[in-house]
């Protein structure tokens, strides 16, 4: 086998271990799992590895509580923070997941100069933010995952109601990670066609809704924890695109600098991934009302970044 990029995955709860399982299976990347749980990430990773003559993979994954582990990763991975609890929402996690997400980023820069930050935890775009303040990388290399989850759900929901499959649906989804994101049916389409030509108003203005209510929903369920399948999935799709320089355009949370009327803030928007990160922020067309309400939603998340002092 030749050479294999190298991603570190920081928590070990069940998104960071579903992540490293889908990347060292799909063998995108040799993958380092790490957790400040003694024993949490070595056994994971133990079992995974276990796995291999099964599964037939031949990446590798460590499990480690020292971040020296690290050293060398082109993208860190970061899902480390407090999982919502029913009745919380994104924004409830914001004080302590900062103080957690801050000493990640602080340790993980040491070991990885050149890294590409990739940010999971909520609430996402504050985090993100946040994460490239901590680091002082230019803000390509930093990014967030949430719209290509946000879409992958959208998806899911728009194929339930067509009744087709959801391979065959482009889903756009912009904004925040949270009430505030911002559905594009127009940019949404089904085997080519545009949502807005195969839905009505109403029906589609329900499955929004579901979309934007796709995590509570588990988490009510669940009641003990979150999602994590579609999550880790949405993050391997990122990393594959990064790691193999592939230019896919995801909705991802990168940060904008004028794109969309909007400067100084993290928000969702389709970007071209590369090695480098963000390559280049697309801009697709909107009408008045999607306009307003990413932008509605990028402020929304400046402003829970003045509340961290950010």
């Amino acid at each position: 086998m030749g050479y294999k990029p190298k991603v570190t995955v920081v928590g070990a709860g069940f998104v960071g271990a579903t992540t490293a399982q889908r990347l060292v299976e799909k063998e995108i990347a040799n993958v380092v799992l790490i957790d400040i749980v003694e024993g949490l990430a070595q056994g994971k990773a133990l079992d995974m590895m276990e796995s291999a003559s099964i599964e037939r993979f031949l990446t590798r994954i460590t499990g480690t509580t020292h971040y020296a582990d690290t050293r060398g990763s082109d993208v860190v991975v970061i899902t480390a923070g407090l999982a919502r609890k029913p009745g919380m929402s994104r924004d409830d996690l914001l004080l302590k997941n900062a103080e957690i997400l801050s000493s990640v980023v602080l340790e993980c820069i040491q070991y990885s100069p050149d890294t590409i930050l990739l940010v999971v935890t909520n609430p996402l775009d504050v985090m993100t933010y946040l994460a490239w303040k901590k680091s002082g990388f230019p803000s390509e290399r930093v990014l967030g995952m949430a719209g290509a989850l946000d879409a992958a759900r959208y998806a899911y929901f728009i194929a339930e109601e067509l009744k087709c499959d959801p391979s065959d649906v482009e889903a756009m989804v912009l904004g925040g990670h949270g009430d505030a994101m911002v559905p594009v049916p127009g940019q949404t389409k089904v085997k080519g066609i545009s949502l807005t030509d195969l839905l009505e108003i109403d029906k589609i203005e329900a499955i929004h809704q579901k979309t934007r209510d796709g995590g509570a929903e588990i988490v009510k369920y669940l009641k003990t924890g979150s999602a994590y399948y579609a999550p880790s999935s949405s993050v391997v799709q990122m990393v594959n695109a990064i790691v193999y320089d592939l230019g896919e355009v995801i909705p991802s949370c990168v940060y904008l600098k004028g794109e969309y009327g909007i400067k100084d803030v993290y928000c969702g928007v389709p970007a071209r991934l590369g090695s480098k990160g963000v390559r280049e922020v697309v801009e697709i067309p909107l009408t008045d009302q999607e306009i307003t309400a990413l932008r509605k939603s990028a402020e929304e998340v400046r402003q829970n970044c003045l509340r961290l002092g950010l």
